[in-house]
């Protein structure tokens, strides 16, 4: 999501940018590259997995404290789809058809879970945003693709949850335990859905009022930023990539804005998110390399 997700959001940083950022370039097509061949990387490892080891997959998808991130796969995958569209139409067109439908069987399951009962408050995580909203990301390549009443309709049902689960996420973080350094990264995945469902839902429904979600997505931006000054400090876990792709969200959200309003201002705000959301990106790979290196030797 995290490498995708750039990919897209540098496309659509190359319309205010012409001539500085161009798509495909070796910039915004890098990202793109990177994230399939990590989409493919994962999917074979996780299908591995899921027929050594189908009792840890279990877990995942019952677990409070996992169950969220199991929405990134369907999710990926219609980031990929868009990432791909321009040069394999009709392959990208089965992948974001698969991915959103995983994503909607598993956003069902998800409900039924929450609606069950027992979920301690301080198990829940941001994560569950991905699973539940993520529906509000499919637009950006099923718009580019032609899915457009499909797009509708799921970025519909993400779009009306957000605000309860945002609520609630909230909540947690002001009353119950804090979460250890290595998750604080998921916290920027509350970053996901002003920003998403400000440029998507304007795509989908033209409604301009969206806008005033932009600007508490940057507000909520720095916020975030702040918090997480010392992160160098912070242990390395995968939740590192949660930093990833809400920042690519906000920087998608920053250029379609800035397409809009193509004021210095906006302009600068765009190239800075862009920038922020590159940096991320590059330390979580870094990072993720250099873990691995040391676990190898």
């Amino acid at each position: 999501m995290g490498l995708a997700g750039l990919g897209l959001s540098a496309r659509a940083a190359a319309t205010v940018f012409p001539g500085v950022l161009r798509a495909p370039a070796y910039f915004t097509e890098l990202w793109v590259v990177l994230g399939l061949a990590a989409f493919i990387l994962l999917l074979a490892a996780y299908l591995a997995k899921l027929a050594c080891n189908p009792a840890a997959v279990k877990e995942e998808f019952t677990n409070p404290a996992t169950l969220g991130f199991c929405g990134a796969l369907p999710v990926g995958m219609t980031l990929v789809a868009g990432g791909i569209a321009p040069y394999a139409p009709a392959i990208a067109d089965v992948v974001w058809w698969i991915g959103v439908l995983l994503l909607f069987m598993f956003q069902i399951w998800a409900l039924i879970r929450w609606l069950s009962g027992g979920i301690e408050l301080a198990r829940l995580n941001a994560g569950w945003l991905i699973i539940l909203v993520g529906g509000i990301v499919v637009p950006g390549p099923g718009i580019a693709l032609g899915h457009l009443e499909a797009s509708r309709f799921f970025f519909g049902v993400s779009a009306c949850i957000a605000p309860l689960l945002t609520a609630l996420l909230l909540y947690r973080a002001m009353v119950a335990t804090p979460l250890p350094e290595a998750l604080r990264p998921s916290w920027f995945i509350l970053l996901v859905p002003p920003s998403l469902i400000y440029a998507n839902g304007v795509a989908l429904f033209s409604l301009e009022f969206l806008e005033i979600l932009y600007f508490s997505g940057l507000v909520l931006a720095l916020a975030l930023l702040v918090y997480a000054r010392n992160f160098l400090r912070w242990p390395f876990a995968p939740s590192w990539w949660a930093f990833t792709f809400p920042l690519d969200a906000l920087a998608y959200a920053a250029a379609r804005y800035a397409q809009g309003h193509p004021s210095l201002p906006w302009r600068l705000a765009a190239a800075a998110a862009l920038a922020v959301a590159t940096l991320f990106v590059v330390v979580a790979l870094w990072k993720t390399a250099r873990s691995a290196a040391s676990r190898a030797a």
